[in-house]
Protein backbone atom coordinates (compact mmCIF):
# COMPACT_ATOMS: atom_id res chain seq x y z
CA UNK A 1 0.00 0.00 0.00
CA UNK A 2 1.29 3.43 -0.94
CA UNK A 3 1.48 6.39 1.36
CA UNK A 4 0.58 9.13 -1.12
CA UNK A 5 1.43 12.02 1.21
CA UNK A 6 4.91 10.59 1.85
CA UNK A 7 5.42 10.17 -1.89
CA UNK A 8 4.38 13.77 -2.60
CA UNK A 9 6.63 15.08 0.17
CA UNK A 10 9.62 13.13 -1.17
CA UNK A 11 8.78 14.21 -4.72
CA UNK A 12 8.70 17.84 -3.61
CA UNK A 13 12.11 17.49 -1.97
CA UNK A 14 13.72 15.83 -4.99
CA UNK A 15 12.16 17.91 -7.78
CA UNK A 16 13.26 21.52 -7.73
CA UNK A 17 12.40 22.16 -11.41
CA UNK A 18 9.29 20.41 -12.64
CA UNK A 19 9.34 19.03 -16.17
CA UNK A 20 6.02 19.94 -17.84
CA UNK A 21 6.46 17.06 -20.29
CA UNK A 22 7.04 14.44 -17.60
CA UNK A 23 4.19 12.22 -18.80
CA UNK A 24 5.44 12.27 -22.41
CA UNK A 25 8.97 11.42 -21.32
CA UNK A 26 7.85 8.63 -19.01
CA UNK A 27 5.62 7.15 -21.71
CA UNK A 28 8.62 7.25 -24.08
CA UNK A 29 6.95 9.27 -26.83
CA UNK A 30 9.44 12.09 -26.20
CA UNK A 31 12.81 12.62 -24.58
CA UNK A 32 14.95 15.56 -23.47
CA UNK A 33 18.64 16.04 -22.89
CA UNK A 34 17.89 18.00 -19.71
CA UNK A 35 15.49 15.47 -18.20
CA UNK A 36 16.73 13.83 -15.02
CA UNK A 37 14.93 10.56 -14.31
CA UNK A 38 14.83 9.04 -10.86
CA UNK A 39 12.79 6.59 -8.80
CA UNK A 40 10.84 7.12 -5.62
CA UNK A 41 9.90 3.73 -4.22
CA UNK A 42 8.40 1.94 -7.24
CA UNK A 43 7.51 5.06 -9.18
CA UNK A 44 9.56 6.80 -11.83
CA UNK A 45 9.70 10.59 -12.00
CA UNK A 46 11.35 13.27 -14.15
CA UNK A 47 12.83 16.63 -13.22
CA UNK A 48 14.44 19.33 -15.34
CA UNK A 49 18.07 20.25 -14.82
CA UNK A 50 17.92 23.84 -16.20
CA UNK A 51 15.70 26.66 -14.97
CA UNK A 52 15.50 28.53 -18.29
CA UNK A 53 14.60 25.36 -20.18
CA UNK A 54 11.92 24.53 -17.63
CA UNK A 55 10.35 27.97 -18.11
CA UNK A 56 10.42 27.67 -21.91
CA UNK A 57 8.80 24.24 -21.69
CA UNK A 58 6.14 25.55 -19.29
CA UNK A 59 5.24 28.23 -21.85
CA UNK A 60 5.09 25.66 -24.65
CA UNK A 61 3.03 23.30 -22.48
CA UNK A 62 0.59 26.08 -21.63
CA UNK A 63 0.20 26.99 -25.31
CA UNK A 64 -0.47 23.34 -26.18
CA UNK A 65 -3.22 23.24 -23.55
CA UNK A 66 -4.71 26.54 -24.66
CA UNK A 67 -4.83 25.58 -28.32
CA UNK A 68 -6.09 22.03 -27.74
CA UNK A 69 -9.15 22.99 -25.66
CA UNK A 70 -11.61 22.89 -28.53
CA UNK A 71 -10.13 19.73 -30.04
CA UNK A 72 -10.48 17.91 -26.72
CA UNK A 73 -14.04 19.21 -26.28
CA UNK A 74 -13.20 21.23 -23.17
CA UNK A 75 -14.91 24.55 -22.48
CA UNK A 76 -12.27 25.97 -20.17
CA UNK A 77 -8.77 25.04 -19.07
CA UNK A 78 -8.74 22.61 -16.19
CA UNK A 79 -6.04 22.60 -13.54
CA UNK A 80 -5.50 18.86 -13.96
CA UNK A 81 -6.60 16.81 -16.95
CA UNK A 82 -7.18 13.07 -16.89
CA UNK A 83 -4.02 11.12 -17.68
CA UNK A 84 -5.10 10.06 -21.18
CA UNK A 85 -6.01 13.62 -22.25
CA UNK A 86 -2.77 14.99 -20.83
CA UNK A 87 -0.81 12.35 -22.76
CA UNK A 88 -2.74 13.24 -25.89
CA UNK A 89 -1.79 16.89 -25.48
CA UNK A 90 1.85 16.23 -24.61
CA UNK A 91 2.68 13.39 -27.02
CA UNK A 92 0.47 14.53 -29.88
CA UNK A 93 1.49 18.15 -29.40
CA UNK A 94 5.21 17.43 -29.34
CA UNK A 95 4.86 15.20 -32.38
CA UNK A 96 2.97 17.95 -34.22
CA UNK A 97 5.57 20.53 -33.26
CA UNK A 98 8.36 18.16 -34.31
CA UNK A 99 6.67 17.75 -37.70
CA UNK A 100 6.78 21.53 -38.19
CA UNK A 101 10.58 21.28 -38.28
CA UNK A 102 11.14 17.79 -39.70
CA UNK A 103 8.11 16.13 -41.25
CA UNK A 104 9.70 12.66 -41.26
CA UNK A 105 10.52 12.57 -37.53
CA UNK A 106 8.81 9.62 -35.80
CA UNK A 107 9.04 11.14 -32.30
CA UNK A 108 10.35 14.11 -30.37
CA UNK A 109 13.88 13.12 -29.39
CA UNK A 110 14.78 16.30 -27.49
CA UNK A 111 12.11 18.67 -26.22
CA UNK A 112 14.57 21.36 -25.12
CA UNK A 113 16.42 21.37 -28.47
CA UNK A 114 13.10 21.75 -30.28
CA UNK A 115 12.28 25.18 -28.83
CA UNK A 116 15.25 27.10 -30.31
CA UNK A 117 14.55 26.21 -33.97
CA UNK A 118 10.85 26.90 -33.43
CA UNK A 119 11.55 30.40 -32.15
CA UNK A 120 14.00 31.02 -34.99
CA UNK A 121 11.55 29.87 -37.65
CA UNK A 122 8.33 31.42 -36.27
CA UNK A 123 9.80 34.27 -34.15
CA UNK A 124 7.58 33.33 -31.22
CA UNK A 125 5.95 30.21 -29.83
CA UNK A 126 2.57 31.94 -30.07
CA UNK A 127 3.05 32.37 -33.84
CA UNK A 128 3.23 28.62 -34.55
CA UNK A 129 0.68 27.20 -37.01
CA UNK A 130 -1.36 25.74 -34.16
CA UNK A 131 -3.99 24.23 -36.47
CA UNK A 132 -1.32 21.80 -37.76
CA UNK A 133 -0.24 20.93 -34.23
CA UNK A 134 -3.83 20.41 -33.05
CA UNK A 135 -4.39 17.96 -35.94
CA UNK A 136 -1.62 15.80 -34.49
CA UNK A 137 -3.09 16.11 -30.99
CA UNK A 138 -6.51 14.92 -32.12
CA UNK A 139 -5.09 12.05 -34.18
CA UNK A 140 -2.71 10.84 -31.45
CA UNK A 141 -3.74 7.56 -29.87
CA UNK A 142 -2.07 6.17 -26.79
CA UNK A 143 -1.64 2.51 -26.07
CA UNK A 144 -4.73 0.38 -26.36
CA UNK A 145 -6.12 -1.35 -23.31
CA UNK A 146 -5.38 -5.03 -23.16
Amino acid sequence: MYNESAYKATYGEMVRLVCPFEKAILSRCADCELARKFNIAEREAVACSAAAASENCKILHGLLHQNALFALKLNQPLTALPHAKELKIQCGGLLGIRHLIDHEAPLCENVHALIGPLQARYESLTALPWNEVVKEITSFEGRRRR
